[in-house]
């Protein structure tokens, strides 16, 4: 992404154009923090595409992603447009079938 500059019309066209974005510190393979390695993780789990974006890949990053969707930590999952929280609601949501319906329903695999 260049030029990118963390704008709240940046954020939405990329929750927009990407049916499963995971913000995150790192990226999936090369994780930053443990939770954005148990959010990546469970992502990863439900086997359909997802956009990832480092947000350790600019100091603005954090803050405007923050002030932009209201929740206050790193990592956050956004499916079909929404955000579904961090790490700890992904995983929940994930073992009791609940993401994998969100996924599917937002890529149309339902």
């Amino acid at each position: 992404m260049t030029e990118f500059n963390w704008t709240p019309d940046e954020l939405q066209k990329i929750v927009e154009e990407n049916s499963i974005v995971l913000f995150m510190k790192g990226t999936p393979d090369a994780p930053q923090c443990g939770f954005s390695n148990r959010a990546a993780s469970v992502v990863s789990q439900l086997g359909v595409p997802f956009a990832s974006v480092n947000v350790l890949s600019d100091p603005r990053a954090r803050n405007a992603l923050r002030d932009w969707s209201g929740f206050p930590t790193m990592p956050q999952l956004f499916i079909g447009g929404k955000l579904i929280g961090g790490s700890d609601i992904a995983l929940e949501l994930f073992q009791n079938g609940e993401l994998q319906t969100l996924a599917a329903n937002a890529s149309g695999n339902d």
